[in-house]
């Protein structure tokens, strides 16, 4: 009877054992599938989109916007600066990457000046109510102030366009990041400012281990915004001062009336507003997980 009694339980335990085997494939091929799925709907979506506008753009070209290219045209008037980005023909007849590249070097330095002051002039704001009460409506009024009237002080001040772009990024893109840093500090719980009186912090230790952490989130979200209104005001100031970038480039193809190029610049300037937006989001995930 044991020994039959075993027979008949080793068929139960490979039965039960293959049917788990059996859940766990079906298991992975559901998972693979709505992955495929979700990564195919990711793909799709926007190609959808991007299909639907190119048919308005090619319809309002061909009946009540006669004037403004279509697809096709403006294709094979910019052909050349999209398949030779890099090409220097001119100091304001180059591949279109070539001019991004331009712009954005004016950015990283107008922009890094909008936070090497932006931060600690937030952080002052939300530490000090003396420093808030004496200096908040003076942020308050100058925030606003377009680059069209930045551009022509620094000008003034610089007598060189190019510094004076540089002047006007700053000045234009670090209210965000001051706002929110200040809105951060005053966020940071009195809980922890408390539990660092009671370890007899110092007052760096506190700002560096305590307040920067807590206020981190909100920073990034100052930083992401200050971005880009940088690469909103380099476009502008670069059409002012006709320097050779996106912006200079648009203005002078305007001034000539070849409209291809300027559909293709305002292309550009989006694509890569969205790559910067989108690099800025990956480098604060990463922080936050670090």
């Amino acid at each position: 009877m044991t020994s039959e009694a075993a027979t008949k339980v080793a068929p139960r335990g490979a039965d039960a054992t293959s049917l788990a085997s059996d859940r766990a494939d079906a298991a992975r091929s559901r998972a693979f599938k709505a992955s495929f799925e979700h990564g195919v709907g990711t793909m799709a979506m926007p190609l959808i989109g991007a299909g639907a506008v190119i048919g308005l753009w090619a319809v309002a070209s061909a009946t009540f916007v006669q004037s403004l290219p279509s697809p096709s045209e403006t294709w094979d008037a910019s052909r050349l600066y999209v398949l030779e980005p890099f090409e220097k023909r001119g100091e304001l007849d180059q591949g279109i990457l070539r001019f991004t590249w331009y712009s954005l070097q004016r950015v990283a330095q107008g922009y890094s000046l909008a936070i090497l002051i932006g931060a600690p002039l937030g952080f002052l704001l939300g530490m000090s109510k003396l420093f808030r009460g004496s200096f908040d409506p003076i942020i308050q009024i100058l925030r606003p102030v377009s680059p069209l009237a930045w551009l022509p002080l620094g000008l003034v001040i610089f007598q060189k366009p190019e510094p004076a772009g540089i002047f006007t990024i700053a000045m234009c893109s670090m209210w965000p990041t001051v706002l929110n840093t200040a809105l951060g500090v005053r966020a940071v719980p009195q809980d922890y400012l408390n539990v660092a009186r009671v370890l007899k912090l110092s007052k760096g230790k506190t700002l560096f281990k305590v307040m920067l952490p807590a206020t981190m989130p909100y920073m990034f979200t100052g930083f992401r915004l200050s971005l880009g209104i940088a690469w909103l005001v380099i476009v502008a100031a670069e059409m002012l001062t006709g320097a050779p970038g996106v912006g200079g480039f648009l203005w002078q193809e305007y001034n000539a009336l070849i409209y291809e190029h300027i559909i293709l610049c305002i292309l550009t300037i989006g694509l890569v507003g969205f790559g910067l937006d989108r690099l800025m989001g990956m480098v604060e995930k990463r922080l936050r997980a670090a």
